[in-house]
């Protein structure tokens, strides 16, 4: 029988974990961050309490891709421990709000940022974002080696635009003056969890480490390493990020800004530097997009083919060999989302909201486990049990129950298509 070749490395695993995170987030969030926080310094202390609640995450996910050192991650963990409804419900919810949702808002932040160059307004801006999709399903049927080239190549750019940001932030002169001074927003526990929508979709990502784990050489050890390291990496370097913006905009100016990278750089180095910056964040989103529209597909096409999705999916083009029908129908979605909700906003606290109850399922399959199975084989047991997975359920809970209260609209919808999946599993699961 052909199985997954172990090549993977800590560094490999810690790069995934990071690479996974580092996407948009962080050059578009800022502004629905600095909106609900009355200083610069409570905006920094809001990121330092997501980077902390995702190291939990990483902690307390370690032990499960430890326990269980095979491809699929928190299918895998939630199959194990709930059943296997439950495990399709997380492949339904990613087909309908988490992928779909996440290359929407993508789409979107590549769109704001391609204002930079050309004034689009609202309904140009949804243009060009839908207009990105379509080729973004292009490139992905033609073939994956090309898909992945894309990808590999806008990380880069990232990468290179964020260093360059903080670069300039940290080490050039100061411009904003009154970057901590108090908007009269109270901190309250609805300002911080509106706060958080904005962090956790940026910190988003790292688990997708633990989907490679049968791919790891030394799955017990590298994993939960790489996961703990790159969520370090990726926090320190989220709050560097931050520091940047408030050396360079007052935290009033952030908050207005959909485009917080590019002016904050305007306002060190100019316009010409902007563009320059603002160029890469938006090739970086689309790449990150298209990392999406590779890897998403496959999910659904491995659901099709155990007949728990639309038969048609399991479908590969003849002569690119490409999940093409299952990518059209990802894109077709998208589209419809970013039509259909419209703002970047809307669309995280959709995704949120559903990822985050499996995020919070996941978390808690650790203490159902360590008591169903007190004996099974546990290379690595997460430090501070059963604090670590504790905290991070309960903040899950409490995060979807937040959202539930303020953005109730997103949160419902989200919600009601998650439910949809419950009759559709057991229909496709009798046929």
């Amino acid at each position: 029988m052909t199985t997954l070749a172990r090549r993977l490395g800590l560094f490999d695993l810690t790069m995934i974990a990071t690479g996974a995170a580092i996407g948009s987030g962080i050059f578009r969030t800022p502004a629905d961050i600095a909106a609900h926080v009355p200083s610069g310094s409570a905006m920094l202390l809001v990121w330092a309490l997501g980077g902390l609640v995702t190291i939990a995450g990483a902690l307390t996910f370690a032990e499960l891709g430890a326990m269980m050192p095979r491809a699929g991650g928190i299918y895998a963990y939630l199959s194990e421990t709930y059943g296997d409804l439950v495990g399709f419900l997380h492949g339904w919810a990613y087909f309908l709000v988490v992928a779909s949702g996440a290359i929407a808002a993508l789409a979107l932040v590549f769109a704001e940022y391609v204002g930079v160059f050309v004034p689009l307004g609202d309904g140009g801006t949804k243009l060009l974002a839908l207009g990105a999709l379509f080729v973004l399903a292009v490139v992905n049927v033609v073939g994956v080696r090309a898909a992945a080239s894309f990808s590999g190549a806008m990380t880069v750019l990232k990468l290179g635009a964020l260093t360059a940001l903080v670069s300039i932030g940290l080490f050039g002169a100061p411009r904003a003056s009154d970057a901590a001074a108090p908007m009269g927003v109270p901190l309250s526990s609805s300002a911080v969890a509106a706060a958080m929508i904005g962090v956790l979709w940026s910190y988003g990502g790292w688990q997708h480490a633990s989907f490679a784990v049968g791919e790891a050489k030394r799955p017990a050890r590298d994993v939960p390493l790489g996961m703990v390291l790159g969520t370090g990496l990726v926090t320190l370097a989220y709050l560097a990020t931050n520091a940047a913006y408030l050396r360079l905009l007052p935290l009033g100016a952030i908050a207005l800004s959909k485009r917080v990278a590019a002016d904050a750089v305007s306002a060190a180095v100019g316009p010409v530097g902007a563009r320059l910056v603002a160029l890469a964040i938006a090739l970086s989103a689309i790449g990150m997009a298209g990392i999406y529209t590779l890897t998403s597909p496959r999910l659904y096409l491995a659901m099709a083919e155990r007949g728990l999705f639309f038969r048609g999916v399991a479908r590969l083009h003849p002569t690119f060999r490409t999940p093409v029908r299952a990518i059209v129908l990802q894109t077709a979605w998208a589209a419809a989302l970013v039509v259909f909700w419209g703002t970047f906003e809307h669309l995280i606290s959709y995704v949120l909201f559903v990822d985050w109850i499996f995020f919070g399922l996941a978390g808690a399959a650790v203490l159902v486990l360590r008591r169903r199975a007190p004996d099974a084989a546990r290379p690595y047991r997460v430090v501070l049990y059963p604090l670590t997975p504790l905290v991070f359920v309960a903040f899950a809970a409490w995060l979807v129950a937040s959202t539930l209260v303020g953005q109730p609209k997103q949160a419902i919808a989200g919600g009601a298509l998650l439910a949809l999946g419950v009759p559709a599993f057991f229909a496709w699961r009798r046929r």
